[in-house]
């Protein structure tokens, strides 16, 4: 596993880069079609396609058949949904003018199952889908949904409990597609990030963190993406921060993740 995973649309990428592993994503994007939209970022349908592109400069390279076995190999990453709910729903009012909340998680579950259909359908045999993390705490929601941001700056509960809701019915539907699809020898991974970003925001200072309710670019209350650039304003101390931006967590804050989740990792590693 190398240490950097680059963007598949890097021009400078070689054969070689590819063949160990790149990145699709597009950052604002999710898995409701209307959210890629609000940002004018790349959507799931077009980075299924650019992997399909990817497949066939593979096999130019290698061959249909070892081409296959490598893509049999690999894991894939499945991470969105945060952009749907916090940009999209309680941010534009479309998606509310036509569905509840409850109605809402269904329909990104929806989205969701088709694109994981869509990797199958491409060879894809192990696949990580990541839950929400808890997105009443993250640093933009506080900013634009809190009674008091600038003030009292703390956790919506209401917007976290919209997170929880939505993993317990994205791992039911993972596991119904786990059984329709095991015996094609394909395994689906449920990723928690919920509990764990919870614990740290929580319990931060055990951690060695001292800000939870804000990002370290610029103001670290709506920066993200672009707006976090290098000609932005950074806290000189970026380990002290939960958050880097108003979304993202902080690199500190991502190894604490990723040690939670190593035994699940090893378990996906382990079973090639």
């Amino acid at each position: 596993v190398k240490e950097n995973v680059p963007a598949y649309l890097d021009p400078n990428l070689g054969i070689e880069e590819l063949m160990s592993g790149v990145s699709f994503a597009s950052a604002g994007s999710g898995f409701d079609p209307l959210t890629p939209t609000i940002g004018n970022v790349i959507d799931i349908p077009t980075q299924l396609e650019y992997f399909r592109e990817y497949k066939r400069k593979l096999e130019g390279k290698m061959g249909k058949e070892q081409m296959e076995k490598h893509i049999e190999d690999a894991v894939f990453c499945v991470s969105a949904g945060t952009n749907d709910f916090i940009i999209n729903y309680f941010t534009i009012p479309i998606r509310r003018k036509t569905f509840t909340i409850e109605a809402y998680q269904q329909f990104v579950i929806y989205q969701l199952r088709q694109f994981i259909q869509g990797l199958w359908q491409e060879g894809a045999k192990k696949i990580t889908v990541a839950g929400l993390p808890p997105i009443g705490c993250l640093p933009i929601a506080i900013t634009l949904f809190s009674d008091d941001a600038l003030t009292n700056r703390r956790c919506i509960d209401r917007f976290s409990t919209v997170a929880i809701n939505y993993n317990f019915y994205l791992q039911k539907e993972l596991g119904l597609m786990q059984m329709s699809l095991a015996h094609l020898g394909s395994k689906i991974f449920y990723l928690d990030v919920y509990n764990p970003v919870y614990e740290i925001i929580h319990g931060h200072l055990k951690f060695g963190f001292e800000e939870v309710s804000s990002g370290c670019c610029g103001s670290g209350y709506l920066e993200a993406s672009i707006l976090c650039n290098p000609e932005s304003y950074v806290c000189p101390n970026t380990s002290a921060y939960v958050f880097f931006d108003s979304v993202h967590p902080s690199e500190k804050t991502y190894f604490l993740l990723f040690k939670s989740l190593r035994p699940t990792i090893d378990s996906i590693l382990g079973s090639f």
